[in-house]
């Protein structure tokens, strides 16, 4: 039986309640004798501010570097918005991306059969809708130096972010959306900028030639970043996995989220550089924020923490058939109509966080016999 090192990071708002749905479905797991999850927490964001005055301790990334892989909630929220800019919870998920070397952020869109109809757009522009955008997450104007606001002669404040890419930046992620579309549908859409930023020339020339040297056998179209977010509300169907970087893939991985109806609903992985033992550092965890409105409620939706969840299963243990399951007892719950507050539709019934997590360990004992 595999056994395998799984770091948990609840965070803030909403992300204990639907982390506790996390643990369980791995408790489940553990049960069936497959597979063994040692099961490790930690604090990041505000609540780890609020305890040792740091978004994530040095002790805490030392478990995250340990780990087979990381499970993360949702940090941030109102409460921290005064503390100073280097102690913000946001600054706790930047230093693991960075510190742990997670540089592919890889963002499904997924369109549930049920849930057609909860999206803004309609049910025939999104229903079976199936994108993967590959996103750039340790480069870029999130990370580039200089970043500052500095106060002129003329008393005027300037603030600078800087937009930094090198040519080995841009090859490992194009080749990272590469190998996803030779086991998808085939096809990438390369978005940047290039024609009116040097980092978007730069991005298209490598992806370019990584395409030509190493996956001519795959379909490759350039389009610029702002045509693509209004392609996405136009067509989304057109696409397969969009590679882009870390400023564009945040905006236009929100905006492929929504197409599918909510937030709620919507994993992510990220995933570093293979070591020496072959596995890759990961952190996975769902798009949506952190909620502070209704946190503590126990009307979170788990659903996008769950299929995360899932992502881990596939892309850190190779548990493929085992992520399959999870995955289509999630469908199976949405299509006996239980929804969240997020998703709700006329005619379904409404559950909180942790009855939508029971009806999905359930919907798995169910495919277990």
């Amino acid at each position: 039986m595999a056994t395998f090192n799984l770091l948990l990071l609840p965070g803030d708002g909403i992300g204990p309640e639907v982390m506790n749905e996390v643990k369980r479905v791995a408790f489940w797991f553990n049960e069936t004798g497959v597979v063994s999850f040692n099961i490790d927490e930690d604090l990041v964001g505000g609540c780890a501010y609020d305890e040792y005055g740091e978004p994530i301790t040095d002790a805490a990334m030392q478990r995250a570097t340990a780990a087979d892989a990381v499970m993360l909630g949702a940090v941030g929220g109102p409460k921290w918005d005064g503390v100073p800019y280097d102690k913000r919870p946001e600054a706790g998920l930047l230093r693991l991306r960075r510190d742990l070397g997670l540089f592919a952020n890889l963002r499904p869109a997924i369109c549930y059969p049920a849930l057609a109809d909860s999206s803004s757009l309609k049910r025939e522009v999104v229903e079976g809708l199936d994108i993967m955008i590959v996103r750039e997450l340790t480069g870029g104007a999130y990370f580039g130096e200089p970043k500052e606001v500095v106060t002129l002669e003329d008393g005027q404040q300037r603030a600078v972010d800087t937009q930094v890419y090198t040519s080995s930046e841009i090859e490992r992620i194009a080749r990272v959306a590469f190998d996803l579309a030779r086991k998808r549908r085939n096809l990438v859409h390369s978005a940047e900028k290039r024609n009116v930023m040097r980092t978007g020339v730069l991005w298209n020339e490598v992806v370019t030639r990584v395409h030509q040297d190493s996956y001519s056998d795959v379909e490759l179209t350039h389009i610029l970043a702002d045509n693509c977010a209004m392609q996405l509300v136009r067509w989304p169907k057109q696409f397969d996995v969009i590679v882009t970087d870390n400023l564009f893939g945040d905006m236009l991985s929100d905006e492929a989220a929504m197409l599918t109806g909510s937030l709620g609903m919507l994993p992510s992985a990220s995933l570093g550089e293979a070591q020496a033992s072959g596995r890759k550092r990961a952190m996975y965890e769902p798009v949506h924020g952190s909620a502070p409105d209704i946190a503590g409620k126990g009307i979170a939706n788990p659903i996008a923490m769950l299929a995360s969840f899932a992502m881990a299963l596939r892309y850190s243990f190779d548990l493929a058939e085992e992520a399959d399951m999870l995955e289509r007892a999630i469908t199976s719950v949405l299509d006996q109509g239980l929804r969240t507050g997020d998703i709700m539709q006329e005619g379904m019934s409404r559950v909180g966080t942790d009855e939508m997590g029971k009806a999905i360990v359930a919907a798995l004992e169910a495919q277990a016999g």
